[in-house]
């Protein structure tokens, strides 16, 4: 099952954005397998889950989180190798990872895949936002992507915003605190975002 997941469905993620390549799936991958030694779930489960959770984003952001379940639930190996009932586990944890689902995830595979995927560094996070909007939006000022840059870190990572940490043994809970530490500091932000612009700017 490995050989196939590594020989077939990674690669796919070396055609999406910066933020969702190889590197991504592999840290949500050892992540996720990291935290399931507090857990009593099946291995192969969860790595399939975790491997395949963003291979939506084929068919465009908005949806991939159910897109992921689809692909999964139709794919021929994994067929071939689970049952229909861990089928079901897999493609649900894989739809639930998304951090603004309006539902917390269904099963402890979903909550390890969703933990797993924050990849809560203050850095990372700030870059990564920098990133969607200079891709997105390049008709934008920079004042207009500062504005941007904000709203979408106040919005998802903020005291109050709609991401949620599900496993207490993660890291994840800690950093959110560096992070919101960055994000309640006005000078702060705004120092973090022009270093992220213009270097990102100027690849």
């Amino acid at each position: 099952m490995r050989e196939y997941i590594e020989s077939t469905i990674l690669p796919q993620y070396d055609n999406f954005d910066a933020a969702h390549r190889r590197d991504h799936v592999e840290w949500v991958i050892n992540e996720a397998l990291r935290l399931a030694a507090y857990y009593d779930v099946s291995v192969d489960m969860l790595y399939a889950a975790a491997a395949f959770h963003d291979t939506g984003l084929a068919f465009g952001r908005e949806e991939h989180h159910i897109h992921s379940a689809r692909i999964i639930r139709a794919d021929e190996f994994i067929n071939t190798y689970f049952t229909p009932a861990q089928i079901d586990i897999i493609a649900d944890a894989a739809e639930d990872h998304r951090a603004s689902n309006k539902h917390e995830p269904r099963t402890i595979y979903g909550r390890l895949v969703a933990e797993a995927d924050r990849q809560i560094f203050p850095e990372v996070c700030m870059r990564r936002t920098v990133q969607y909007g200079l891709k997105h939006y390049p008709e934008m000022s920079r004042e207009e992507h500062y504005e941007r840059f904000r709203q979408h870190l106040v919005e998802k990572y903020g005291r109050g915003g709609y991401l949620r940490c599900w496993i207490p043994q993660s890291d994840n809970a800690e950093r959110l605190e560096q992070l919101r530490g960055v994000i309640d500091n006005e000078t702060l932000l705004r120092e973090h975002f022009n270093t992220l612009f213009d270097n990102l700017n100027n690849c």
